[in-house]
């Protein structure tokens, strides 16, 4: 099985890559005590460039613009491409980087789920919105932010780097793989319908023309208003808000806390029996709808994906999303990096994929942007700036990327956008931490993990 070897292409370079970062710290020690207390020093340093007309803000609008547009096509978001961004060309330090991130992500998402409410299903009569796979993914990709973001203390950067490009790369070369069988495919019927609709001759040499009349009862079409009452699906979307609810409240309280104290552990342990019961109330209903369609030998899907809802196929979900997550929390991403490709790889459409992936995003990054405001991590005319930038690119990068996909009848384009996200993202991350990593080296600072106490 491809994803048999994918995932052990996953655990075999990230355990290499942990077990490299024990070997440093061991040959490190010595030294930690002075040069952890100089990285801690320089970590909580601000670096906030002044918002300016100037050739540095062009090329950030440029290129947001674009990994905007590019990103939430894709269903990724563009953490990867934002943060290196903001970084090497605005001059942010890699904290406030992060932090804008996750803004020019909530953006970007918000106005694609705006736009995506408005598009019909590409082939069914449902929501193009797959609110059972929202439902299953989002409390686990938000208990895995929460994650990322506390490991994101412990772990030095040069293996964070390492780990989201082992991931990037494996992700990205799967998607792309994915892209090639879909083209393929899609070559196919593109072929299929031209044969069906030429003019052939007979044996008589009378002309037949093979046509797909209309029915005589038109389908009905609806307004914009009914598709995007029928796309939204408020009994879950309020489940959804209710979870994103909960976590904020977490998140404010923890913050006023010290750092590991009891009330801290109590806070921060508090947000998984949400997540979980959350995600076991979908994975139970989508558990038993499929065991009874077994039973009764229909064979049609409960939702969009076409894998079977088996138990092992839910706890591969899980821990899906809570990978995904963590990754986020790293990054300073929505997660979308594991969720796009993992809604594709289960049989999700592209089109359903995109829309279900920005939608998640959507929640998980204003998390994390309302948790960032409250603790003074962005300048808000920098941020204002680039979300509206974010906002426009992810509205008009839905709308030419669909009008594209109707008229070439090609939706692995949305796959292959994708996957250059992705590749990208790990190309630009590689520059970043290398250049970070040679930089601590020369300054001799320690290479090991942190003590999160004193670092948080």
């Amino acid at each position: 099985m491809a994803t048999s070897g994918f995932l052990l292409y996953l655990l075999s370079a990230s355990s290499i890559a942990v077990l490299s970062l024990l070997y440093l710290s061991d040959s490190s020690s010595s030294s930690s005590s002075s040069t952890t207390a100089l990285s801690a020093s320089l970590s909580t340093d601000k670096t906030w460039p002044d918002l300016e007309p100037s050739w540095r803000l062009v090329a950030a609008t440029v290129i947001g613009f674009l990994g905007s547009a590019c990103g939430t096509v894709g269903g990724v978001g563009g953490g990867g491409i934002f943060v290196p961004m903001l970084t090497l060309i605005i001059g942010f330090d890699t904290k406030s980087a992060a932090a804008i991130s996750k803004c020019m992500i909530m953006g970007a998402s918000t106005s694609s789920v705006w736009y995506n409410l408005r598009v019909a299903h590409p082939t069914k009569d449902v929501p193009i919105i797959d609110h059972d796979l929202a439902l299953l993914f989002q409390p686990m990709l938000m208990l895995g932010i929460t994650v990322g973001v506390s490991l994101s203390v412990v772990f030095p950067y040069w293996l964070i780097t390492i780990l989201i490009i082992i991931l990037f790369i494996g992700t990205s070369s799967r998607s792309f793989f994915k892209g090639i069988e879909m083209w393929k495919e899609e070559t196919i019927l593109k072929k299929e319908f031209a044969k069906r609709c030429e003019t052939v001759v007979n044996s008589h040499g009378e002309l037949l023309i093979d046509v797909e009349y209309d029915p005589l009862i038109p389908k009905e079409q609806k307004t914009e208003l009914e598709l995007m009452c029928f796309n939204l699906r408020w009994k879950r979307t309020s489940i959804l808000f209710a979870v994103w609810i909960s976590f904020l409240i977490l998140q404010v309280v923890k913050n006023d806390v010290a750092a590991c104290s009891i009330w801290y552990w109590v806070v921060f342990f508090l947000q998984f029996p949400i997540a979980i019961v959350v995600f076991g109330y979908e994975a139970r209903k989508l558990y038993k709808e499929h065991k009874k369609r077994m039973e009764a030998g229909n064979l049609e899907q409960i939702c969009e994906a076409s894998i079977g809802w088996t138990g092992s196929h839910l706890a591969f979900c899980a821990l899906c999303g809570i990978v995904g997550g963590t990754v986020g929390g790293l990054l300073g991403s929505g997660g979308g990096f594991v969720l796009g490709p993992l809604l594709l790889e289960i049989g999700v459409v592209p089109q359903v994929a995109s829309a279900t992936a920005t939608f998640v995003m959507m929640f998980s990054s204003s998390l994390s942007v309302v948790e960032f405001y409250l603790l003074n991590r962005f300048p808000i005319p920098y941020a204002l700036y680039l979300t509206s930038v974010s906002v426009l690119a992810g509205f008009w990068g839905q709308f030419f990327v669909r009008k594209l996909i109707t008229i070439l009848r090609r939706a692995s384009l949305i796959v292959f956008i994708l996957s250059g996200v992705i590749f990208a993202s790990a190309i630009t991350m590689g520059i970043v931490g290398v250049t970070k990593s040679i930089t601590m080296i020369q300054n001799h600072e320690f290479m090991g993990f942190l003590d999160f106490c004193s670092s948080g």
